[in-house]
């Protein structure tokens, strides 16, 4: 009734629920505390769960298929030795016909039996600050969707979206990947993106919000210098600096400058001088920094 969330102390992210463990945990810095039974806030019994977890959806098709056998497979359950592999050969023994997973149930398995996916909250994939949040969700949901009429039997694929009219779900249904695939390159193209451009990353962390400001802030200023004189002729960009999409991480803060550049050569020429540069400011002794060139996520 108060508005109270379970957010993590060290973190930007609010903790999940395990009850099986009795537990809420981050699933960024692994901090855990027990599940509490009221409010620590107001004092109110009355909690409510929210989201669905693979732990709820079994709670619910235990109820509605339990007869069948429901199966979940994900890091809780599989934390003991061979747990897994007892788990695959109850599924291949037709033991368990109802499985719950993570993406870990959806890669390099093979169910000949399976006739029915259901991909539940497939929009979480689509809306953040990563350019290339449709291709790894069409990857996904490619792959999941490839669990499905196996070994010659016809299957279906269900997603559950509170955007089903967005053209991603449109595209992803209706064309081969290999086509969605190249409708997304064009794209890249039109905005200047990878692989059309060429990124690296400048991450850095520390204890103190300032540290990290100070320190990119000093980095950015050596790399305007440099494309202003010197490489001007480069054609390198400079985005940010700016707060990390997870700003806080295991009680350190985080912030981000990236460069681009439109060829390879450009962006190693420049790498050259500005890394070396960067070691000799004084405040790169009290922060955690490093550079991540050509990116695979953008925090």
């Amino acid at each position: 009734s108060c508005g109270w969330v379970s957010q993590c102390k060290s973190c930007d992210v609010r903790m999940t629920i395990h009850k099986g463990a009795g537990k809420l945990r981050c699933h960024v810095c692994s901090r855990e505390t027990r599940l509490p039974s009221k409010c620590p806030d107001c004092g109110d019994a009355d909690l409510l769960h929210l989201g669905y977890g693979t732990e709820r959806l079994e709670e619910f098709l235990q109820k509605q298929f339990g007869h069948a056998g429901v199966l979940r497979i994900d890091r809780d359950t599989t934390r003991t030795k061979n747990a897994f592999e007892k788990m695959i050969r109850q599924v291949r023994a037709g033991e368990k016909r109802v499985l719950i997973g993570t993406q870990m149930l959806a890669k390099g398995h093979h169910f000949p039996q399976v006739g029915l996916v259901v991909i539940i909250d497939a929009d979480s994939g689509l809306y953040g600050l990563d350019f290339r949040a449709q291709e790894r969700m069409g990857q996904l949901l490619t792959q999941v969707a490839g669990r499905a009429g196996r070994a010659n039997r016809s299957g279906r694929v269900y997603i559950q979206s509170y955007h089903p009219d967005h053209s991603f779900f449109e595209q992803i249904s209706r064309l081969p990947y290999e086509q969605f695939a190249k409708d997304l390159l064009r794209e890249r193209d039109a905005t200047a993106m990878p692989p059309s451009s060429y990124l690296a990353l400048l991450r850095a962390e520390a204890g103190e919000i300032g540290d990290v400001e100070v320190f990119l802030q000093e980095a950015d200023k050596l790399a305007a210098e440099l494309t202003d004189a010197s490489m001007q002729g480069l054609a390198i960009q400079r985005l940010g600096p700016a707060v990390a999409p997870l700003e806080r991480k295991a009680g350190r803060y985080q912030m981000q400058l990236i460069i681009k550049a439109s060829k390879r050569g450009a962006m190693q020429k420049f790498l050259g001088v500005w890394v070396e540069q960067i070691e000799r400011l004084k405040k790169a002794r009290k922060v955690r920094w490093s550079i991540d060139v050509d990116p695979y996520d953008l925090y």
